[in-house]
């Protein structure tokens, strides 16, 4: 048997297992390789896990937004915040209108399946999928123009699908594209590398090459030097390969797929003799990491830090944020790290920066488990940083100095049940011609399937009503509660919502804001698979005023503004449970 075979031979008996081994015999080395598959559990976000988290004194963290899926992340010079949300491919815009550390705004601003790297340079956006990149104009409200195709052939996905995008100093566009595979003799040799091309897309060469997965990249800001972390080879066992910090220079080779850390022959494969190289060939032309770190720790984006909010001494060094492992035990990353740098603008050492993430032994069966697997980070106009986790579908804001904790850390109930409508004094009988009180709804109401609205009746408002806010919440998903339509300035004399209302920021019967996956207006129940059903509560608020809310107004911004003018609350509620021939039936 070949050692190149071995990867897929290891997930299998993996699966089974847990852990093999086999003693694999070359020319240039004797190795014994250790397949492993150890995936920490998932918990759910709660108010204590979060508090729990550690940083260094004088730091705190808190929820800045609550958005489906959000991964890569880029701050504009005003300060509005932008998301790629992978699944199913949307660019989010996010704001924070009043300054209290909580995005209110939060709202799709484009979409192309695939989407994930982002960039901003002299007012305009690039947006890059698997094998395009599109570049449109940024408007003054954070919304963007039409989208503009400037690249479309660049390599398939394969195992690394994920793009990134960054605009350097030269002026240029900085493209990473992620290998096909674990190891292996790429057909292309776009893939597994840096490339570079003018803004307009043109004049695209690689840039640097031997690059398996390098994600997130960078210039120092003082030396303008370009790092890069790039993920190690699979299936090396618990402590290879580590994970790389490379210096980038134009024309290198960094090893991949045959060399990895500092000159060690990856035992797996050897280089096609087509190449006419040895290993040892390979290595004589490769770069060697200037930093390296735990094993499959997954790095992912990675910021320079040039704001003036944390102290001194953090100023020009990078942070990454790192996924998490799913191959090693016991599991590394699930943090964010912070790389120290030298006066000169050279890397020094690693420094855990936001840990506790993973919980050492914290599922129910004593495995260890995890409540986020971190993607992004980027800057905030203020100096704050921004840390998105894609799994439990947060962005976290960590800040220095004496910064409140914004009231979305404490909003995990649903909003009939909170102290910003424990006002109430009078209750709203809420009825709907589509399900009864605990009933089952119909699959064409499901995300699923149709995803329309189902009508919804309400009487018992009182006479000194001026508006009226519909809120369904979703309490039994793990991000709680998930918030899938809300809308405000109801007129007091609208009894009712007719089925299928339309997904319109501006409705004939009041005004709609963003539900949590970043759109406007109604999102249908989907709970996964394996759950059982949900209940998806329709909350209707009777309150004494006329809310003054932002385009894409969230959550946050809605209970922020209803807070001390709700007079009446009412509600119904309604299961459902994903079928498993939904697919079928769609």
């Amino acid at each position: 048997m070949r050692a190149k075979f071995l990867p897929s031979l290891f997930v299998i008996l993996g699966l089974v297992c847990g852990v093999q081994t086999f003693q694999a015999q070359k020319k240039t080395t004797d190795v014994t390789i250790t397949g492993r598959i150890y995936e920490p559990a998932k918990l759910d976000p709660t108010v204590q896990r979060i508090k729990s988290l550690k940083l260094s004194a004088g730091f705190q963290i808190a929820k800045f937004a609550e958005i489906s899926s959000p991964r890569m992340l880029t701050v504009a010079p005003d300060g509005t915040i932008y998301a790629s949300l992978r699944n199913p491919g949307r660019l989010a815009m996010l704001k924070d209108t009043d300054g209290d550390g909580a995005a209110d705004v939060q709202k799709v601003v484009a979409e192309k399946e695939g989407l994930h790297g982002i960039a901003i340079h002299d007012g305009k956006m690039y947006i890059a999928t698997v094998t395009e990149v599109f570049v449109a104009d940024m408007k003054r409200d954070g919304s963007l123009g039409a989208l503009k195709m400037i690249m479309r052939d660049l390599p398939d996905g394969g195992q690394h699908p994920n793009r990134t995008l960054a605009i350097g100093k030269d002026n240029m566009l900085y493209i990473s594209v992620g290998s096909t595979c674990n190891a292996c003799h790429e057909t292309n040799t776009e893939s597994a590398t840096i490339l570079r091309a003018d803004l307009d897309g043109k004049n695209r060469k690689i840039f640097a090459s031997g690059l398996r997965n390098t994600i997130g990249f960078g210039w120092h800001p003082i030396s303008s030097k370009m790092f890069g972390m790039d993920h190690g080879i699979d299936w090396l066992g618990d402590n290879e390969q580590k994970e790389e910090l490379n210096e980038l220079v134009e024309g290198a080779k960094y090893g991949w797929a045959y060399i990895y850390a500092d000159g060690k022959i990856n035992p797996q494969d050897e280089p096609p003799a087509e190449l006419g190289l040895t290993n040892e060939d390979w290595a004589r032309q490769s770069v060697n990491p200037v930093l390296m770190y735990t094993a499959h720790a997954a790095p992912m984006q990675m910021l320079f830090y040039t704001g003036a909010q944390f102290p001194a001494e953090y100023r020009n060094d990078a942070f990454v944020a790192f996924r998490g492992s799913w191959n090693r035990l016991p599991p590394s990353g699930y943090e964010v790290v912070r790389v120290r740098f030298d006066n000169a603008g050279n890397p020094t050492r690693f420094e855990p920066f936001l840990t506790g993430f993973l919980v050492e032994g914290g599922s129910p069966d004593g495995k260890d488990a995890h409540f986020a697997r971190l993607a992004g980070v980027a800057q905030m106009r203020d100096g704050s940083l921004l840390v998105s986790d894609d799994t439990n579908s947060i962005i976290y804001r960590v800040s220095y100095g004496k910064t409140a904790i914004p009231p979305i850390m404490s909003r995990e109930d649903i909003s009939i049940k909170l102290a910003e409508t424990a006002n109430a004094r009078q209750t709203i009988q809420v009825k709907s011609s589509a399900f009864t009180n605990m009933g089952m709804l119909a699959d064409k109401y499901s995300a699923y399937f149709q995803d329309v609205s189902p009508e919804i009746s309400w009487t018992g408002i009182p006479n000194n009503a001026k508006s009226l806010v519909l809120m369904m919440e979703d309490p039994d998903a793990s991000l709680k509660p998930v918030t899938h339509w809300i809308m405000a300035n109801i007129s007091p004399n609208i009894t009712n919502l007719p089925e299928n209302v339309m997904k319109t920021e501006k409705y004939v019967a009041g005004i709609q804001g963003a539900n949590h996956t970043g759109k406007i207006g109604y999102y249908g129940p989907m709970p996964p698979p394996a759950d059982k059903p949900h209940n998806y509560h329709f909350q209707v608020f009777a309150l004494d005023t006329m809310l003054d809310l932002p385009s894409g107004f969230n959550r946050q911004a809605l209970l922020d503004a209803m807070k001390g003018h709700v007079i009446a609350k009412g509600e119904i509620i309604g299961t459902y449970q994903r079928k498993p021939d939904y697919r079928e039936k769609k």
